[in-house]
């Protein structure tokens, strides 16, 4: 027997019946062949617990022949059948729990379950955005509460939430299509409803996402900026200081608001270890964002020293004990919790009884001091030995020669015999310029000889007369008219000296400088005793920071830069792993021509034809977004292929393309560049232009030797 139950009222009324849930059936005319997701079932059950049933369902009697069987059948509904019945499944209600539907017998039902599913318009974004933001303002409620009530996820509310929070007069221009769903997202990074007037106003015809967020952020500091990362998000906001964040933002993302708060409290702390570190008992220490490249100062390493047999001991049986612990595991996050504990405390007394193997020189920390700066990547830089040129040791002067009246005879002064036959010599006297000039003369030939015929001394000699002038700084000198001269690169290529390349090397550097003699008289002792392989790569290192292959705007030869090719070649050079093309690498320095040149080489012509239109800073935005990841080089730093001897060789090009090859340049790019200064689009940051001058190959590759 059926329990379905009729309380009519009205002629209306009298279709409404209440047919218990385990009687409702899905009907096989139902128009919906896709079943619902199980988001939307979930979303229809939570929204039924909260608020009851909103809208009827649609049933008719189901038929066995002429007779009735007792259950309906949905005809419309189906989705709210669904949710009851997760709502019985999770015990919230009975299986027989009474629903209200409305009989109909006088339609066709299928002809209803495809008009309820087709006669219907969803509900405006923008509607529910501001509906959603209302419930929040207005009832308190947070985005759990509100996403339980509609059978969504906290997440979702919280970013509707945001997007109806945004001005006013943007979600009515999204309501229009002015504006689409990403791009009202974008407005979200802020709450202040004036700036994201201001940035919408000041829009071109391009409204892309990214460039809104790029203007509303324009004065803010990436999350992953250097600065914030060493600060960190929750001592910036301790300070007061707010991040922002868009719609898709993960946890750590976003934007520090405040640019002067982060550099002040980065100075702070950065003072703060630069106190700590001064309790070593240096003489001085400076706390700076950025690492003052140029400070020109002769620098002191530690030395070292041998370990006590205590510590030598403890040492040999730390070692041991973390062996065995670790043994069998990968990493700590494989180990029991206390097992790893103890493993990170073995390894870090290891490293601290390290630590101890080498030292400053007293003397050193006495009249040295040390640079606290940040690197690239966000973490403390401590460099430590520096002594500045007035707090140098100076040598003794030597004492006067009280024997003599400390005159020196002139070029030409010649001793008479009757001098040397007045008595004894004057033994104290000097010899004549003149003669020791020529003695001299005759002692570097007999050495040029000896150090030709003895190709090891002369990579020892080599290697001592770099390492003097690229380590002491001139403080020692050599016998040999060899220079090794570091141009800094700070001065041509702003932020250089930053990055994580040079860091590299500037490790290299200090690496070798660590096991070098802190005299510059014991350096040649060192160099003969250092083994073979050892002192090559000191020289490589040397020989490296004397490369100089920068292209001055005033230069007017190229055979340096043609020397540097055959170099590159050599040593088989990628840059693609030093230098990635960026607005403010490339793009933003650049013509339109040039810009679309490297997008249509990287990408596709297409990509270059859509970016084209745009006006120049946004087209470099976009080129950067686009070339990222591809690996693609402009023409001065790619390393040619060397190209085949061909009869007639030596005859000079002669056509434009020609000579835009010699110069490195390619042929498109100087065609692009006369282009775009046609168009009246010239970069202010590029030189004007040289004629190019014929490369002479064999001084090119003498240049190279050299």
């Amino acid at each position: 027997m059926t329990n379905t139950t009729n309380t009519p009222t009205t002629e209306q009324d009298s279709r409404i019946v209440f047919v218990p849930l385990n009687k409702l059936k899905k009907s096989p005319k139902n128009a919906r062949k896709v079943p619902h997701s199980e988001a939307t079932i979930a979303a229809l059950a939570a929204s039924i617990a909260h608020k009851g049933l909103i809208q009827n369902l649609v049933v008719e009697p189901e038929m066995k022949g002429d007779k009735p069987t007792g259950s309906y059948l949905v005809t419309a509904g189906e989705g709210r059948r669904l949710a009851y019945l997760l709502r019985a499944k999770r015990k919230e209600i009975r299986k027989n729990h009474l629903v209200r539907c409305w009989l109909d017998v006088e339609n066709d039902p299928s002809e209803v379950s495809l008009d309820e599913n087709v006669t219907r318009e969803n509900m405006h974004p923008a509607d529910q955005f501001e509906r959603f933001h209302e419930l929040s303002r207005d009832k308190g409620w947070g985005a759990e509460e509100i996403g339980a009530r509609f059978g969504v996820t906290p997440e979702v509310v919280k970013r509707r939430l945001r997007l109806g929070a945004v001005s006013p007069k943007l979600i009515d221009i999204y309501r229009q299509d002015g504006l689409t769903l990403d791009q009202l997202a974008a407005f979200a990074l802020t709450d202040d409803h004036a700036r994201q007037e201001q940035v919408f106003e000041n829009l071109s015809y391009n409204k892309e996402p990214w460039i809104i967020r790029r203007d509303l952020t324009a004065s803010n500091v990436p999350a992953d900026d250097r600065r914030a990362v060493f600060i960190g998000a929750d001592a910036y906001r301790e300070a007061g200081g707010v991040i922002i964040r868009d719609l898709f933002t993960e946890d750590g993302g976003g934007y520090f608001e405040d640019a002067a708060l982060l550099d002040m409290l980065v100075s702070e702390k950065l003072r703060e270890i630069a106190t700590e570190v001064l309790a070593e008992g240096w003489k001085w220490v400076e706390a700076s964002i950025d690492f003052p490249h140029d400070h020109g100062l002769r620098r002191y390493y530690p030395q070292p020293v041998a370990l006590s047999d205590e510590d030598e001991a403890r040492f040999a049986e730390a070692a041991s004990e973390y062996d065995t612990l670790t043994e069998g595991y990968s990493a700590y996050d494989d180990m029991p919790e206390d097992v790893a504990a103890k493993a990170q405390a073995l390894s870090d007394e290891i490293d601290a009884i390290s630590a101890k193997r080498s030292a400053y020189d007293p003397a050193v920390i006495e009249r040295g001091g040390v640079f606290a700066s940040l690197g690239s990547n966000g973490e403390v830089r401590i460099e430590r030995g520096f002594v500045k040129a007035e707090d140098e040791p100076q040598p003794e002067a030597a004492p006067e020669d009280e024997a003599g009246d400390g005159t020196e005879p002139e070029d030409g002064d010649v001793f008479d015999d009757e001098d040397q036959d007045m008595g004894e010599p004057d033994a104290g006297k000097p010899i004549s310029d003149s003669l020791v000039r020529d003695l001299t003369a005759h002692r570097t030939l007999g050495l040029r000889l000896a150090l030709g015929a003895q190709p090891e001394m002369a990579m020892v000699a080599l290697t001592h007369a770099l390492v003097l002038d690229l380590f002491y700084h001139g403080y020692g000198k050599a016998c040999l008219e060899i220079s090794g001269k570091s141009d800094p690169l700070g001065s041509h290529a702003e932020g250089i000296a930053d990055t994580a390349a040079s860091e590299v090397l500037t490790a290299r550097h200090d690496a070798w400088g660590a096991q070098l003699p802190e005299d510059d008289a014991d350096l040649w002792t060192c160099l003969v005793e250092m083994p073979g392989d050892s002192r090559m790569e000191l020289l490589a290192h040397c020989v490296s920071l004397t490369v100089n292959a920068v292209k001055l705007p005033w230069e007017r030869s190229t055979t340096r830069v043609a020397a540097a090719d055959v170099l590159a070649r050599a040593v088989d050079l990628d840059m693609t792993a030093t230098w990635t093309a960026t607005k403010a690498s490339y793009f933003g320095r650049v013509t339109k021509a040039h810009i679309a040149q490297a997008v249509s080489e990287a990408v596709s012509p297409e990509a270059a034809e859509r970016i084209a239109p745009m006006k120049k800073a946004d087209m470099a935005d976009a080129a950067e977004e686009l070339v990222a990841g591809t690996g693609w080089l402009p023409t001065v730093l790619r390393t040619s292929e060397p190209e085949p001897e061909e009869p007639g060789a030596d005859e000079r090009p002669e056509t434009e393309a020609e000579l835009a090859n010699a110069e490195g340049e390619h042929p498109s790019e100087a065609e692009a560049s006369n282009t775009e200064a046609q168009d009246g689009e010239i970069s202010t940051d590029e030189a004007d232009p040289v004629e190019p001058e014929p490369v002479d190959d064999e001084a090119a590759y003498a240049v190279a030797a050299e």
